[in-house]
């Protein structure tokens, strides 16, 4: 038996791969000077994150009334210098017209956003207290606030997304989405940056928790796991592409509960203080303080 060629069958192989109609819309020109997003530098960031939202509980643990002042200062000025960074490439990756960032004036623009970012952490902390203070009330298992900063997904999840949803605010491209699927990975919950998710919020378990990019969330919402907030069949432009942008997902007022399994679909509205029952499904308005539950 003659021996294989195994070097025509890798060669062949790399010319197919190499072929410009093979990766057609699946490949990233690098251009000198222009920097990609960097997944372990954003953890870092999300880490510095923590740190400074929950001190003691994340980064340095012998942080202490009489050091807290330093580590802070010293988390904020590392995160700031990797933020720019991270910025500066996702507005380079973003560019609409794919050219060349010139490195001062896309720094100075990134530096400023992440100047921004920084000034709203004690507003972001404040609005996470009350996701810690929402889980820990909600929960009877519960048994301190430390147990649900340092245990729950939620918030982890709820952190990056709080994270994320500043940046994209501030509109920065590609970051927000990298720093909200990360929590994805790690705890299952699926937030996109552009929801808009009001004060006390929680999710009890959290697996397979999904919130769509245009929800809107009031104050004092639950969901249990499994909750889908999604949208229906979407309109098509003239292309037959589907049209970005347009609110597609729920609006859930204030005190809103919705338990395990329940998927909610489309631009509805459900109503201050209603309660949506497991395993169903939502596509029309609920009146405030409605009661959905499964006929028997």
């Amino acid at each position: 038996m003659s021996p294989f060629d195994f070097t025509h069958v890798l060669t062949s192989a790399v010319d197919e791969l190499s072929d410009s109609r093979s990766f057609q819309g699946l490949f990233h020109q690098y251009k000198e000077g222009e920097p990609l997003p960097s997944g372990k530098s954003l953890a870092r960031i999300v880490e510095l994150a923590r740190a400074i939202l929950f001190p003691g509980y994340f980064g340095n643990s012998t942080v202490n009334n009489h050091t807290i002042g330093y580590h802070i200062g010293v988390n904020v000025e590392e995160l700031f210098g990797l933020l720019t960074e991270q910025i500066r490439a996702g507005l380079c990756f973003g560019a609409a017209n794919g050219s060349l960032c010139t490195d001062v004036p896309c720094r100075d623009q990134a530096a400023r956003l992440a100047a921004q970012f920084v000034a709203s952490l004690p507003t972001m902390r404040g609005i996470l207290a009350t996701d810690v203070e929402a889980a820990y009330f909600g929960d009877p298992a519960a048994t301190c606030l430390g147990e649900i900063i340092c245990c729950y997904p939620v918030i982890r999840a709820v952190t990056n997304y709080r994270i994320a949803h500043r940046l994209h605010e501030l509109g920065v491209p590609l970051i927000p989405r990298i720093i909200t699927e990360m929590a994805h990975a790690e705890v299952g919950i699926d937030i996109h940056p552009g929801a808009q998710i009001g004060h006390h919020f929680t999710i009890d378990h959290g697996t397979g928790v999904v919130i769509g990019a245009t929800c809107i969330i009031g104050n004092g919402v639950k969901l249990y796991q499994g909750v889908t907030l999604g949208a229906k069949s979407f309109p098509l432009d003239e292309q037959g592409n589907p049209i970005k942008g347009i609110p597609r997902h729920p609006i859930l007022e204030d005190d809103v509960i919705v338990y395990s399994n329940a998927t909610i679909l489309g631009r509805i509205t459900i109503g201050k203080g209603a309660t949506i029952g497991g395993n169903i499904w939502v596509t029309e308005d609920v009146p405030a303080g409605a009661r959905i539950v499964q006929r028997k």
